[in-house]
């Protein structure tokens, strides 16, 4: 598999990660060893996790298989912290929260370091300046190699970096930021890529497959072993099928059979290779599912397909993200 440069540093990551979302909750630790042996094997380094995957059991499973299935020094790992069970306070930037999760997360991997460390969201209750200082201490100290930030917008996550390379003393340059970005979810076009390019920080889209609906299991009913019909994934899968998910889904279908491919090679390839993008982020049920993600190496999008799937999936920007002449 290909390795491309996280952002503007010199940690090389394989340009498709894998994700542990369901780790230790729907994906048990037998399927989660063929997974990552298969992508292991296919020349993937990249595995996200977080903290609050699984409650921890996502982690833990994770460290349970590094070593003794796949070695350690083969892996990139990453993980998140802030999010916490608090309907009051979905966030926790503080550095006495984020500083605890990274030892927890450290636990539970059996490992002395992560590769990447994000900030899993932006904190309004904690000053930014705090919350990047503790990447700082976490780089500084060992326990993170690089650090980045996820769900920041764009003013947050442009002021966030901008601190990291303007603020006196030695600081942790933001390598990555982790942002849902698919044919289906291109929010982040308008100001969240633009800045990370600008100021040289890799995007790692989640849910690149539109939370499983472009990969087109969904057009005629919902699969019953499918997320759509889990009682705890449904409300997530169900925002992507309108009307409008549809429209694109079908753009997408055509775009696969007229390439003799399959829909999620279509929509996965064409986010992997949008400008900006280090590594889309894919989180498989089992080794075949992954396996057909895997096989998207392989492909690479026609001019005029990567056009025509542009076009029918066009968000409406106007002012100020356009350029203003053009209005």
């Amino acid at each position: 598999m290909e390795q491309r440069h996280l952002g503007r540093t010199g940690l090389r990551v394989s340009r498709i990660g894998l994700g542990t979302l369901t780790w230790g909750r729907d994906t048990d630790e037998h399927d989660a060893a063929d997974m990552l042996k298969a992508f292991w094997e296919a020349g993937g380094t990249l595995v996200d996790t977080a903290d609050v995957y699984g409650d921890g059991e996502a982690e833990y499973l994770l460290g349970r298989l590094i070593d003794g299935l796949v070695p350690r020094r083969d892996l990139v790992i990453s993980t998140k912290a802030g999010s916490v069970p608090d309907p009051d306070r979905r966030f926790d930037g503080s550095r006495g929260h984020l500083l605890a999760a990274l030892d927890a997360s450290l636990g539970r991997l059996g490992t002395d370091h992560v590769d990447v460390w994000h900030v899993h969201a932006y904190d309004p209750f904690t000053p930014l300046e705090e919350t990047l200082q503790t990447l700082d201490l976490a780089v500084s100290s060992g326990r993170a190699r690089y650090a980045g930030v996820s769900n920041f917008c764009g003013w947050q996550l442009a002021k966030a970096a901008t601190w990291q390379l303007a603020a006196p003393g030695p600081r942790t340059r933001l390598a990555s930021t982790q942002m849902e970005y698919s044919l289906l979810q291109r929010g982040v076009e308008r100001e969240v890529l633009p800045a990370a390019i600008d100021l040289g920080i890799g995007m790692l889209p989640s849910s690149p497959l539109g939370r499983g609906v472009l990969t087109g299991k969904y057009r005629n009913a919902t699969p019953a072993d499918s997320r759509g019909a889990s009682e705890h994934l449904a409300p997530f899968v169900e925002p992507y099928l309108d009307d409008t998910a549809s429209r694109i889904v079908d753009a997408v279908t055509t775009a696969a059979d007229g390439l003799a491919v399959t829909p999620l090679q279509v929509a996965l390839a064409w986010v992997r290779d949008r400008p900006g993008v280090a590594a889309p982020i894919v989180g498989a049920r089992n080794a075949q599912q992954l396996t057909a993600a895997l096989s998207v190496e392989a492909l690479s999008l026609p001019d005029e397909i990567c056009r025509a799937l542009d076009d029918v999936s066009a968000p409406l920007h106007r002012y100020p993200d356009h350029d203003w002449s053009t209005l």
